[in-house]
């Protein structure tokens, strides 16, 4: 914040203020502009957001609290009075009285000396009211339930995420609220994002897409779904075993980016273990790509609901036990207690595991080629459950597509156990 009895006219931050003021105006403008129906554009939104900056500042200078609510009612009163003279019209004018309204109140925070904050909630502002038609689509187009799954990934983001203690509980101090809720908020927006993905994209782009898409919604239910379809159309196991291998090659990408968020030190061990299961993986798929049929396409496997609340909590409790769990295991018996609790977890979802595997290293509980030995052993023991799973409902068509990963990532695994000792 600047100080406006001092420096006056030479402080830098002063002109900060009033620049970003006039640039908020003309950014929203600009888009205004473009509505014939709209009764302020570039010059008006520029004088209405420069208007609020100087309210602001002008506030400050004379110590006084009227000024920026009675420079707002002056300026929604305008507009609305300008669109009633006009009488009855298609556009009622809501949306311009409102964005001028936001536009002013932004020239103020500006002028308070929070521009970037400022200019930044005018990009969005400016985005929403570009977008109106394809916003407008989508809304069309959602379900009463889709819209509640929404609603719901909104309250625990929202709502239930802000108010959690953000502190450590339990044996061993494992536990945090709002750190295990966060893992719930994650996997509900990924189910989320996926479900829009699977909505826009569909099918249209081929079988690299569907693989990839099926991959995201689940890795699991896309290989057991394919696995079943190739066995009752033996025709399509060459394009089925391209979508199953994409799908869990996510996985894979998947631990990476966990890992640059939640532990980035880790990366030089854990990218050798994840880039030879990949590098194994990426093979197969160009392998399998040459011998596709061309032209042949498979169905995405029915969408769950988007936000996946109960799997969301269910997760989190699996995670929450899993931390629990490791750190016990490694208390009583060391870090193969670690490697134990990754494995059962593996099992049933990789992610539990490797995030706890993540949290133990970035809290200083274990090294990190402890951490990436369990990482490791999670991933193959939830490959090997996908060959269990692609051997029942296979018949045994995919033990050369997943193989490799299998290999790669016991390879890994059992010389970092090694070298963990």
């Amino acid at each position: 914040m600047y100080d406006i009895h001092g420096s006056g006219l030479l402080d830098p931050a002063l002109w900060l203020a009033v620049g970003g003021g006039l640039g908020i105006g003309l950014l929203i403008g600009l888009e205004r502009e473009r509505n014939p129906a709209a009764k302020a554009g570039v010059r008006t939104f520029a004088l209405v957001s420069l208007l609020g900056a100087l309210a602001a500042l002008v506030g400050v200078y004379v110590d006084t609290e009227w000024l920026l609510p009675a420079g707002l009612l002056a300026v929604t009163g305008m507009l609305i009075v300008s669109y009633a003279r006009v009488g009855p019209q298609e556009d009622p004018g809501t949306t311009t009285v409102a964005a001028a309204g936001v536009a002013y109140l932004l020239g103020a925070l500006a002028g308070l000396g929070e521009a970037p904050l400022a200019t930044a909630l005018a990009i969005v502002v400016t985005a929403l009211l570009y977008f109106k038609p394809e916003l407008e689509s989508v809304t069309k187009a959602l379900t009463r339930e889709e819209q509640v799954s929404l609603l719901q990934f909104l309250v625990i983001t929202f709502i239930v995420l802000p108010i959690l203690p953000d502190r450590a509980y339990g044996p061993y101090g494992v536990l945090n609220p709002r750190e295990i809720w966060l893992i719930v908020v994650l996997i509900s927006g990924v189910g989320v994002a996926s479900y829009v993905a699977l909505r826009v994209a569909g099918e249209r782009h081929g079988v690299l897409l569907t693989g990839l898409l099926g991959g995201l919604v689940s890795s699991t239910a896309t290989t057991a779904l394919y696995a079943r379809r190739s066995a009752e159309a033996p025709g399509a196991a060459p394009v089925a075993l391209v979508v199953v291998s994409l799908a869990n090659l996510v996985a894979l990408v998947r631990v990476g980016v966990l890992a640059a968020v939640v532990a980035p030190a880790i990366l030089p061990q854990l990218l050798p273990v994840l880039g030879s299961a990949l590098a194994a993986g990426l093979a197969v798929v160009a392998f399998l790509l040459v011998r596709a049929e061309r032209g042949t396409r498979l169905a995405l496997p029915p969408a769950r609901n988007p936000a996946e609340i109960g799997m969301a909590l269910r997760f989190g409790a699996i995670y929450a036990a899993v931390l629990l769990a490791a750190a016990w295991l490694q208390d009583a018996i060391g870090n193969r207690g670690l490697f134990l609790a990754t494995a059962l977890s593996g099992v049933a979802d990789v992610d539990p595991g490797v995030l706890s595997a993540l949290n133990l290293f970035g809290a200083g509980r274990v090294e990190a080629v402890t951490a990436v030995t369990a990482i490791a052993i999670a991933l193959a023991a939830n490959m090997l459950f996908k060959l269990g799973v692609l051997a029942w409902l296979g018949r045994g068509l995919f033990f050369r597509a997943l193989a490799p990963f299998g290999a790669a990532l016991a390879g890994g695994a059992a010389g970092l156990l090694v070298a963990a000792g």
